[in-house]
């Protein structure tokens, strides 16, 4: 996560156009304005003509999103995202399960669900992202439960998005036809994602054409534990094993019950729609196509926003998008990733719920929103953050409200993907010691203080303290980026964003001429830099390692000092480093594994996966050394692991390339949009951000 350098600091920002924010506590304090181009468009549309077929989607909603035009769903002969790369493929399970690569994610900013080729949705947490799942056969096929929309016996299927929106397509083909099922979270009509006001309407809408032949079409709706039904309001309701919550089944059809088989020929329809908030529920009704294009032209209205033309462009949009469904549009929380217990490695036990916000996450998904010109997540992220810690020190990770999240317990009930147990709700890491907290919010500050938003007094205040504890804490052990279950350990990593905390302290008081003890704060920041080249270099393996003193391993991670400014890329000591970790911790085609348990002990048994993050940073080290060629085919074999709707896990089985992990996750689609931007600025002959002629004096 490199620094943008600012000449200057103060209330000149580099996008001109804003929006008032509706905001409360810290959020408020900040007093911020958020940027959109809409506000240029809706001035200058109206007096223009477009023909939508002739521009293209992206393009099309832009306008639309900024005039209020609602797009149609299709737009021919417009291709669809990622049709070049999508074609329909045989349905294959192993032990019950499909792959994780066959599910795509849709939500609306508060909760969320994956959509398997197979018609079923096997995963689905509602109102929030951290509730307990309805539905969850993803982690126990016989047990979880799923909502299942299908025709008997697909054989074959494809998935894809609606360009530059979170509406999703799966077609499925089986011997009498070929069915289409659109699939989204319903946003309220006139919702924005750019604020901090609630833009779910609580209902999931799944909607079904039959584009050729005649098809028995199953639903069955399976929620975990099961549920009593009984007629209501023209659907069927159902009570769940979850007493906070109360779910109600509408259909264009009558439904004999929650499994049912209706006959569908070409060209007829069919909806369901699957409400969980009794505000939702609607005086009149409003036919389905209406509500998918409404909340297409919602999710256009954010997009429009996206500034990049660079590699992977429409892979960068789509990490956008991604990250954004992992955002609590509400308050700005964001989640690591919308899922719990996906395995590291199958049959393993490294298994954990990621349905929290990492202030550490969170930090580097609004930076790489921040830099393709989405700006009003940083605003929501440090507001909700601040928030958060008010009274106490940082937390590792909280809940969507900012409180602790529950004690990391086992379900014993779910036998895991593919019977990789144990099954976890809540997160142990919460109480762990992680220093590089300090860092994260004090480099997300400097990052929109450099845009212009306000430090007032409160603000400061929270920021100083911080950095004084992180003047101290560095020195002692912790469990570090990782999250080890064993031996706490001075780790690089996290004594180099206490680095961070103390020299971007350093510079907002510099700039904004603000109180605080600044040459002491910049002189301990050098200092540390020093201790991290001379206490954790390692002169027998030629690089740097984990931890500060002998013995420590290789880690990947060091591998962001130079993106967070601790260490420029093209430091000889960085260079020795970086070629230590390709040999070292490389898996193959260009993946890293974060560390080797043998070397570096975790306390866990097992292995894992390659970390897709750590190549990701791979790839923007390799720029920081003027290695732009080298860089930018990594990237591109990176790239070319996302599956064909553009989604990531958290990392990729070197053995054969199957995903890993919790899924999808902000990380590794961060990963796609720095690096990204990284590569695009070297390929226009920018200097690099990360080497030694751009550091400042």
């Amino acid at each position: 996560m490199e620094v943008d350098r600012v000449p200057k600091m103060g209330p000149a920002s580099t996008d001109p156009y804003s929006n008032r924010r509706t905001a409360t506590g810290a959020q408020a304090r900040i007093g911020v304005t958020a940027s959109s181009r809409i506000a240029e468009l809706a001035c200058t549309a109206p007096s223009v003509r477009v023909d939508f077929a002739k521009v293209g989607i992206v393009a099309a909603s832009a306008v639309s999103a900024a005039v209020g035009v609602t797009l149609p769903l299709r737009v021919t002969p417009t291709p669809r995202e990622g049709d070049d790369m999508n074609s329909a493929r045989p349905l294959r399970r192993v032990g019950g399960y499909l792959p994780l690569a066959d599910h795509g994610l849709i939500g609306d900013g508060r909760g969320s669900a994956l959509v398997g080729r197979d018609g079923s949705i096997s995963w689905m947490c509602v109102p929030r992202f951290d509730s307990d799942p309805i539905f969850c056969g993803l982690l126990d096929h016989r047990l979880g439960g799923e909502f299942l929309l299908a025709p008997e016996a697909v054989h074959s299927s494809r998935q894809y998005y609606l360009p530059d929106t979170g509406v999703l397509v799966t077609e499925m083909r089986c011997a009498t036809g070929l069915v289409e099922v659109t699939d989204a979270f319903i946003l309220r009509p006139g919702a924005d994602l750019t604020v901090d006001t609630p833009a779910a309407s609580g209902e999931l809408l799944r909607y079904v054409r039959v584009l050729q032949g005649r098809v028995e079409l199953r639903i069955a709706v399976r929620p975990r534990g099961g549920a009593d039904v009984d007629r209501h309001g023209g659907g069927l309701r159902l009570r769940c094993s979850r007493p906070d919550l109360e779910l109600h089944l509408l259909s264009e059809r009558p439904l004999d019950g929650l499994d049912t088989t209706v006959r569908v020929e070409a060209g007829q329809d069919l909806w369901l729609l699957l409400r969980w908030e009794s505000g939702a529920r609607r005086a009149h009704r409003v036919h389905p196509r209406r509500l998918l294009d409404e909340t297409a032209v919602t999710w256009r209205r954010w997009t429009a926003g996206i500034s990049y033309d660079g590699p992977q462009t429409t892979l960068v949009r789509r990490s956008a998008i991604t990250l954004k469904l992992l955002d609590n549009v509400e308050n700005g929380a964001i989640v690591a990733a919308p899922t719990s217990s996906l395995p590291e490695s199958i049959g393993g036990a490294r298994n954990w719920d990621y349905r929290y916000t990492w202030i550490r996450d969170a930090a580097f998904s609004v930076y790489a929103l921040r830099r393709i010109g989405l700006t009003t997540e940083a605003d929501s992220f440090l507001g909700w953050v601040l928030d958060a810690i008010e009274g106490g020190k940082p937390r590792v990770l909280y809940n969507l409200d900012g409180q602790e999240p529950p004690p990391e317990h086992v379900d014993h009930d779910l036998a895991g993907y593919r019977g990789s147990g144990p099954v976890r709700w809540g997160n142990g890491a919460a109480d762990q010691v992680q220093h590089d907290v300090y860092g994260e919010i004090l480099d997300c500050a400097y990052q929109w203080a450099a845009r212009g938003g306000h430090v007032d007094d409160t603000l400061w205040a929270h920021l100083a303290g911080l950095t004084e504890a992180a003047a101290t804490v560095w020195r002692q052990p912790g469990q570090g980026i990782w999250e080890v279950r064993s031996t706490a350990r001075p780790f690089t990593y996290s004594v180099a964003m206490c680095q961070v905390a103390l020299d971007r302290a350093a510079r907002l008081a510099t700039r904004l001429h603000l109180p605080g003890d600044v040459t002491r704060w910049a002189d301990t920041a050098d200092e540390l830099s020093a201790r991290i080249l001379d206490e954790a270099w390692d002169e027998e393996r030629g690089s740097l390692t984990e931890h500060l003193g002998p013995g420590g391993g290789l880690d990947a991670s060091l591998l962001a000092l130079p993106l967070r400014r601790v260490l420029p890329a093209d430091h000889p000591r960085m260079l020795a480093t970086t070629r230590a970790i390709t040999d070292r911790l490389g898996a193959g085609g260009g993946l890293l594994f974060r560390y080797l348990p043998d070397e570096s002990p975790d306390g866990l048994p097992g292995r894992e996966g390659a970390f897709l993050l750590c190549s990701f940073w791979l790839v923007d080290n390799l720029v920081g050394q003027g290695r732009v060629d080298d860089a930018a085919e990594l990237y591109e074999s990176l790239c070319a692991k996302a599956n064909p709707l553009g989604l990531l896990p958290e990392q990729i089985d070197p053995a054969d390339g199957s995903f890993l992990g919790n899924y999808p996750q902000a990380f590794s689609h961060i990963g796609v949009i720095s690096s990204g931007v990284s590569l695009t600025r070297a390929l226009h002959g920018a200097p690099s951000e990360l080497s030694t002629r751009t550091r400042p004096a």
